[in-house]
């Protein structure tokens, strides 16, 4: 075997992997009812070889929505179309995970229910960024983010029940692990972060406030599916949607203890220079993270194979994610088995559209 650890199976929390190769959470724009359907449903069968298949990110509310076109689990539609997607995922032998995610400040009163200001931690503009709306002519586009409300201190505890009730909805639709989007700069990096969170009360300030939601969150997910069955990602040092952080470390060290002592099942850091623009981590980071987190560690970002491989075998982290080697592989973990060459993703078909560029990538024994 090429890659004997990246291929070697693995259990993480209470979910047995055949193998180390998962598949990044991938928005690809393709439910304009936000509802998952028949190509969602082909599309993620085709790649049940990944030891985890970690979902699109899926919205948790109607005011979560940064995006239009993306998925939600707020309904029974929903619900029921996520249901057919796992149960395929499952028929193909795979192990699939439900990525809970609010945008907070990158969005847009167009995109939001009845017009009304997006919510953030404090009522900071997302400089730079955009959202993706669409229009009254049906058109759909880029739309620069607009000014968020800040969340009022009584409605917190509704957002962490629309966390909750993602959790229950996506246990009943079958999912193996739910995963908890607090990365990229979306709502609970928001939070997180000494740039986008100017607050006052017991969710700003210091580390430990501003770290708050996202751990009342994981309590609240966690109640629901067990701790065996969540993970986290984080996106450390990320530049982005013009998110700044005066100290991410400290953040980091802070959130692994805590996640370490609620014994989560993962752990998934997205690095920062996946943009192309953050800077890269290091192995000290890593080192230095293991020391603190001691379950499943997850790294995404630009990763091949052998660099796994090697990141395994140094013992810095367990498993590794891969995106747009899975847009257009949807036999990858066979790929890497058999050391083949990799099919190229199209970019003008990473988001929105029908099948091109989704659904038909040749597999190995089609090409």
């Amino acid at each position: 075997m090429t890659y004997p650890k990246l291929l070697s199976p693995i259990t993480m929390g209470d979910v047995e992997l055949d193998n180390r190769v998962l598949m990044a959470p991938l928005t690809r724009a393709r439910t304009p009812d936000s509802i998952p359907g028949d190509l969602q449903v082909e599309y993620y069968a085709q790649r049940a070889g990944a030891g985890l298949i970690i979902s699109e990110a899926t919205n948790i509310s109607p005011t979560a929505r940064g995006y239009v076109y993306t998925p939600g689990i707020w309904t029974d539609a929903q619900e029921a179309g996520w249901q057919r997607v796992v149960s395929a995922v499952h028929d193909a032998g795979g192990r699939i995970a439900l990525q809970l995610w609010h945008v907070g400040r990158i969005s847009h009163e167009i995109v939001q229910p009845e017009g009304q200001q997006p919510v953030a931690p404090s009522a900071l503009r997302a400089e730079g960024a955009n959202c993706f709306a669409e229009f009254a002519d049906g058109s759909a586009g880029q739309q620069p983010t607009s000014t968020p409300r800040a969340l009022e201190l009584d409605e917190i505890p509704a957002l962490i029940d629309d966390y909750r009730q993602a959790t229950r909805r996506a246990k009943r639709a079958g999912f193996d692990m739910v995963e908890v989007h607090s990365a990229n700069a979306y709502l609970l990096q928001q939070f997180l972060a000494t740039g986008s969170n100017q607050r006052t009360d017991r969710y700003g300030g210091s580390v430990v406030n501003r770290a708050r939601l996202l751990l009342e969150v994981v309590d609240a997910v966690t109640a629901e599916i067990g701790s065996g069955r969540v993970g986290v990602r984080l996106s450390p040092f990320i530049e982005i949607f013009g998110l700044t952080d005066d100290e991410p470390q400290a953040m980091m060290d802070y959130l692994a203890g805590e996640l370490d002592r609620r014994d989560i099942a993962y752990l998934h850091v997205n690095e920062p220079d996946w943009t192309g623009e953050g800077p890269q981590l290091t192995d000290d980071f890593r080192r230095d993270l293991r020391s603190r987190f001691s379950n499943t560690l997850i790294y995404c970002g630009h990763y091949t194979a052998e660099r796994t491989e090697k990141l395994i075998d140094a013992g810095l982290g367990d498993a590794a994610a891969f995106g747009r080697p899975y847009i257009a592989n949807p036999d990858l973990v066979e790929r890497f088995r058999q050391d083949a060459a990799l099919n190229e993703p199209n970019p003008d078909t990473f988001y929105g559209g029908g099948a091109e560029g989704y659904t038909d990538y040749p597999r190995l024994d089609r090409s």
